[in-house]
C-alpha cells in the first residue's frame, strides 16, 4: 500500500514511469468499467484513453493519494456517460470481435456468460452504470449517489431491482430451457 501511494506521488511530481505504473495497475478495470457501461470494445478503449489522457494531465491536482482510484473512474465514469448521450438512441452493436471477446473466457461456461451480460445489456442505462460502478469500480452506493446526483436509497433500490430483475430473466431462461429439454 505504501509503495501504491508513493507511486501516486511520483505521479504528482511529474513521474511518468510512476503514472504508467498506477496505469497497468489499473487499466484491465477501467476497461472493463467503460466496456460493459458502453458495450462496444472501440468505444471503451477510446473512453480509457481520454481518462487516462485526463488524469496524466491533471493528476497534479489530485488532493489525496489514496482518493486516486476513486478520482481516475469518476473521469471514467464522466467520459462514459457523455459517450451514452451521444448514442442513447442508437441500437447496441454486436460486432464478431466483441461476442468472441467475451466467449474466450477462461473460467466457467462461455454461453452462461453471454447470457448473463446479454441481461446485463437490456438494463436502463442508469441501472447498468450503477452495477458496473458497484462491481466494477468498487464505489459505494453513497458514493454512486453522489457522482450520479441521485438519492443514496434510490441508488441501492435500483441496483436491488436491476439485480432480481436479471436473476428472475435468468430464472426464466432456465425454466424455459428445462422445459424445451423435457418437450424433445
Amino acid at each position: 500500500m505504501e509503495n501504491y501511494l508513493e507511486q501516486i506521488r511520483l505521479a504528482k511530481q511529474g513521474d511518468t514511469k510512476a503514472f504508467a505504473g498506477l496505469y497497468q495497475e489499473i487499466y484491465e478495470d477501467l476497461y472493463r468499467f467503460a466496456l460493459y457501461t458502453l458495450k462496444n470494445p472501440a468505444d471503451a478503449q477510446d473512453a480509457v484513453s481520454d481518462t487516462v489522457m485526463d488524469a496524466f494531465i491533471s493528476i497534479r491536482r489530485l488532493r489525496a493519494e489514496e482518493a486516486f482510484r476513486g478520482w481516475i473512474f469518476r473521469i471514467l465514469s464522466n467520459k462514459c456517460k457523455r459517450k451514452l448521450r451521444e448514442y442513447a438512441n442508437r441500437p447496441a452493436e454486436w460486432s464478431e470481435e466483441f461476442a468472441d471477446r467475451l466467449v474466450s473466457r477462461d473460467s466457467g461456461d462461455a454461453a452462461e456468460y453471454l447470457q448473463v451480460r446479454i441481461l446485463f445489456w437490456k438494463l436502463p442505462a442508469k441501472d447498468r452504470m450503477i452495477i458496473a460502478m458497484h462491481l466494477f469500480a468498487g464505489y459505494t452506493s453513497r458514493e454512486i449517489a453522489k457522482l450520479l446526483h441521485m438519492n443514496e436509497n434510490t441508488v441501492r433500490s435500483r441496483e436491488s431491482r436491476a439485480l432480481r430483475k436479471m436473476r428472475e430473466q435468468w430464472d426464466a431462461k432456465e425454466i424455459q430451457h428445462d422445459s424445451n429439454e423435457i418437450e424433445t
